[in-house]
């Protein structure tokens, strides 16, 4: 319930604070306007606001101010890029439509606003001023809520925000890729391995591939449901790092030398993971044979696997442009290349 009275408390004020603001600039325009009042020069003055108001919503400080108001008292997320003719455009709304609200109440009130030289009125009975009061207050609060709505609806199309969201979706997919693609490749060898030492008569080689095998499904089914629930609720996640790289070569024939870790920053980290993830996945799809896995630390991070080629695996599919754009982003570069039989990749990725 309180929550409920400080939310409407904060819509009413919102409106009031666009008036605050607006308030110099009408009262400089009423000085020439209103040289006689009138309705129809009262009009005028309300008309003259409304250019006013977007001017004065253009200045950067007014656009900042806004920003402040909307997050803090409307409880709307604004991007901190936020488009400038969206930003002008919710500023303007919000002086005008204040300054609208506040002196049309002005004027409606009884006796405080004479119009057309008529006097003012007395006082009104306690009565007549709580529901006077009553009314002002609830046409502040609606004017809150109604604003808070429009700024949610047009904020939904502001360019950084949909960029923003282009971008979540974009790495969400190639997380899906990789994580998924890299388990289902563990899983055939690990099913082939099994199936071999059977056929061999070696239960014991078998049953240690079946265990690696359900082990990475169990994995593989926990990562698509974290990535699933991103999606879902909107939540964010930390993707794995290179400390997770024996997640990756647990139960393959993957010859791993790693430099220290602790050198290197989150980012480069979770970025070098996702590569060496893919480059692995590409080479139990394509290559033969053992895997070596080089991860070397000095100004740069360098990480390289190579592999015997069996074909297939320099096509330029999804996960090579993928190991690419994550390098990209990283600051660093991705290559690959064959040479003598051995498919190379190389990451390069600074500290």
């Amino acid at each position: 319930m309180k929550r409920h009275v400080a939310r409407a408390v904060r819509a009413g004020i919102y409106p009031l604070l666009g008036a605050a603001l607006l308030t110099p600039v009408a009262v400089a325009l009423g000085l020439t306007i209103l040289v006689e009042l009138t309705p129809g020069r009262v009009l005028v003055l309300w008309a003259a606001c409304l250019p006013a108001s977007v001017l004065l919503a253009m200045t950067p400080v007014m656009r900042r101010l806004e920003m402040a108001a909307l997050s803090e008292l409307l409880d709307v997320d604004v991007p901190k890029r936020a488009d400038r003719v969206y930003l002008v455009t919710l500023t303007s709304l919000h002086l005008y439509g204040g300054a609208t609200l506040s002196g049309g109440l002005l004027a409606l009130s009884p006796g405080l606003v004479p119009l057309g030289g008529l006097p003012p009125e007395g006082p009104g009975e306690p009565v007549e001023v709580l529901l006077l009061a009553a009314a002002v207050l609830a046409a502040m609060v609606s004017a809150g809520f109604g604003q808070r709505w429009a700024a949610r609806r047009l904020l939904r199309s502001e360019p950084s925000r949909v960029i923003d969201e282009l971008g979540r979706r974009q790495t969400l997919a190639l997380e899906l890729h990789d994580s998924v693609g890299h388990a289902l490749s563990v899983v055939l060898v690990q099913a082939m391995a099994a199936q071999a030492a059977l056929q061999r008569t070696e239960p014991t080689l078998a049953a240690q591939s079946l265990d690696h095998l359900t082990a990475t499904a169990r994995h593989a089914q926990q990562d698509l449901d974290v990535l699933l629930s991103v999606l879902d609720e909107g939540i964010t996640t930390e993707s794995h790092t290179l400390e997770a790289l024996d997640t990756l070569t647990r139960g393959l024939d993957v010859h791993a030398t790693v430099d220290h870790l602790d050198k290197i920053p989150a980012p480069t980290s979770r970025a070098a993971f996702a590569i060496a993830r893919e480059a692995l996945t590409n080479a139990l799809r394509h290559g033969r044979g053992p895997i070596t896995l080089d991860v070397a630390v000095g100004t740069d991070l360098v990480l390289i696997v190579d592999n015997a080629t069996a074909g297939g695996s320099g096509r330029q599919g999804r996960g090579l442009t993928g190991m690419r754009m994550r390098a990209g982003l990283a600051g660093g570069t991705c290559t690959w290349e064959e040479t003598g039989g051995t498919w190379r990749v190389q990451a390069r990725l600074p500290l």
